[in-house]
């Protein structure tokens, strides 16, 4: 069905992301078609050579997604798990792959420095424990990432929390921000394949109650193991009352919808009650609906689940 201004509705949203990726549009994604996305469409459209009607129709749509998304290029042919830890970390850090691996923040939220594709951070040790990985199989790693603030960095190792929260009081400015030359020996660090590998091992522990949950609530597809898996890292665990609500909610898709419907609409479900349960109720509905729905505004940013990290209704295999 062509869309043309005043459509609403997930694929304008699309349609908004994809022509803001082309430099066509700087409005917002507001899932609305005005005039700003008309426009773009035009100017898309005298480029190419079609019809400058405003419209997208077929043949304008079919031209409009020729060219894969460069973030697709940086996950295709990657596993399931690698894709999904992609999205969950385009939320977590707003970067995309490489960058995602040496994403780095200061002591905003007061857990000190948090770093890589799910924020290890000093606050909670689980920093600590990355570093130690990386540090027991490849020490040159470290070395060769933070010359002589080596030793400092090891040190803290093993002394405790505070001795890390400590460390990054000394790091930091004013405003928070990881200061030179440590910003850049982080970088460094996540650049390399030793310690992206670390950490792709090191969010096993979420990807165990990802599949758990994906089996637990009856879902098949590649985009509802993305949506388990994202539960498990910002959420934990869906506890039992919100359980019991989602299954209710269930009973209440029709018997007879196809397949690929009752998963959406599961997830959806799934999305809005975890949401509901939730301290940040606005942050996980956006990033859980995103999923479910395939296309969704995350922090401001537009993600098309599929187009960038190609993560579809089919059925999820390893």
């Amino acid at each position: 069905m062509a869309l043309q201004r005043g459509a609403k509705g997930r694929e304008v949203t699309r349609l908004e992301i994809r022509l803001s990726e082309l430099g066509l549009y700087d409005g917002g994604f507001d899932d609305a078609f005005g005039g700003g996305v008309e426009k773009g469409v035009v100017k898309f459209q005298q480029q190419h050579g079609l019809p400058a009607t405003g419209v997208v129709d077929d043949a304008t749509s079919r031209a409009l997604l020729a060219d894969p998304s460069p973030r697709l290029a940086a996950v295709k042919g990657k596993s399931l798990d690698f894709r999904c830890l992609m999205l969950t970390s385009g939320f977590e850090t707003g970067q995309g792959v490489p960058g995602c691996f040496g994403a780095l923040a200061g002591s905003f939220d007061g857990q000190g420095i948090s770093f890589g594709v799910l924020q290890w951070n000093l606050g909670q040790g689980t920093l600590q424990t990355l570093l130690k990985r990386v540090n027991a199989t490849h020490p040159e790693v470290i070395k060769q990432a933070f010359g002589d603030g080596r030793d400092r960095l090891v040190g803290i190792l093993s002394a405790g929390k505070q001795a890390g929260l400590s460390f990054a009081a000394t790091v930091q400015d004013g405003s928070n921000r990881v200061t030179e030359p440590t910003r850049s020996r982080f970088r460094a660090l996540g650049a390399t394949p030793e310690c992206q590998a670390a950490q792709l091992e090191s969010a096993a522990g979420f990807f165990a109650t990802g599949r758990a949950l994906f089996a637990e609530y009856g879902l098949f597809s590649e985009r509802g193991m993305a949506l388990m898996f994202d539960v498990a890292v910002q959420n934990g665990s869906i506890r039992p009352a919100t359980r019991a609500q989602i299954f209710a909610d269930f009973a209440g898709i029709p018997a007879g919808a196809a397949r690929e419907e009752r998963e959406v609409a599961r997830m959806r479900i799934i999305a809005n009650r975890r949401a509901d349960a939730s301290n940040a109720v606005a942050d996980v509905r956006s990033r859980k609906l995103a999923i479910a729905e395939g296309v969704g505004v995350v922090h401001g940013l537009g993600v098309d689940v599929e187009r960038h990290y190609g993560l579809t209704l089919a059925p999820a295999q390893p």
